[in-house]
């Protein structure tokens, strides 16, 4: 297995920083992560597949060790941090890769795929939903009610409840049926990220701008059937906020021939308990596919 190298380049007016590793000349294979983590999430899986891709790993912007100048003035939505990506995938001259979404990185994926239809090779989910029925309906019901009103009560109540290090831990260790191996440096490291001054106001915004994906949805699964892009859907059956029947409903868009779908033992955060599997079936299904 190779290193993983730690890198930072400009893009967007954004300082991103990556996580690379595996032949420049390989095959790409780009890897989105979700709230409230980033790159990091990865680093178990990132050298699992470096003998065969040219894996990367950005953090978006408001995560990880991403830099955002405030002279930038940037817009923290899904439509801004969709351009930086772009951005930085040009900036690395990639225009073809594989795709691994969780979580935030499936929107952002699947908006890239809207103004870049034929970019993506293959799409790998690991509970990266673009479905309603996908949403869990206990851990989106105060989210959607922020979504109708805006109002300041909803952010807040949501700010309270949702930013703080006891739920994202519980983002971590809800579900796993081995929720003690996982290393406390993990939701440490989030929580930390997110305390810094300013984040969470950025999150919140972000959050609330998450109803425009639900909106985009039908668009979403509009190019599932049209682009015939190979689909993998490796799910975490006991998450609650994205749930079994968000990966169930790309059954609907994908034909049988084109789709995998494999069930994981485990919760939000499959990555943290269950990276050898992932890897070995990400690996088998791109190997199947000629990717």
């Amino acid at each position: 297995m190779a290193s993983t190298k730690i890198s930072t380049i400009t893009a967007d007016g954004v300082e991103v920083f990556y996580r690379s590793t595996g032949s420049p000349t390989a095959p790409v294979l780009l890897l989105l992560h979700g709230f409230p983590s980033s790159s990091h999430m990865f680093r178990n899986l990132i050298p699992l597949l470096s003998t065969k891709y040219h894996v990367i790993a950005p953090d978006l912007p408001g995560f990880g060790f991403t830099v955002v100048p405030k002279s930038r003035n940037y817009i923290y939505n899904f439509e801004s941090i969709t351009h930086t990506i772009i951005s930085f995938l040009d900036a690395l001259s990639i225009e073809k890769f594989a795709v691994y979404i969780f979580d935030y990185g499936a929107p952002t994926a699947f908006r890239l795929a809207l103004e870049r239809p034929d970019a993506i090779t293959a799409l790998i989910t690991q509970n990266g939903n673009a479905y309603v029925e996908g949403l869990g309906k206990d851990f989106w019901a105060p989210i959607q009610a922020y979504w109708n009103s805006g109002a300041s009560s909803d952010r807040e109540a949501i700010r309270s409840a949702a930013l703080n290090f006891e739920t994202t831990k519980w983002q971590y260790t809800f579900g796993s049926p081995h929720a003690e191996s996982i290393p406390p440096e993990s939701y440490y490291l989030d929580a930390a990220l997110l305390a810094r001054p300013g984040n969470e106001d950025i999150q919140l915004d972000i959050l609330y701008d998450y109803r425009t994906n639900v909106e985009l949805y039908p668009r979403f699964q509009a190019w599932l059937r049209e682009s015939k892009v190979k689909v993998l859907t490796i799910w975490g059956k006991k998450d609650p906020i994205f749930v079994k029947e968000g990966a169930e409903a790309f059954r609907r868009d994908v034909e049988e021939e084109r789709l995998q779908v494999e069930w994981l033992d485990a919760g939000h955060f499959a990555l943290e308990t269950n990276e050898i599997e992932v890897a070995r079936l990400i690996g088998g299904f791109l190997e199947k596919h000629g990717i």
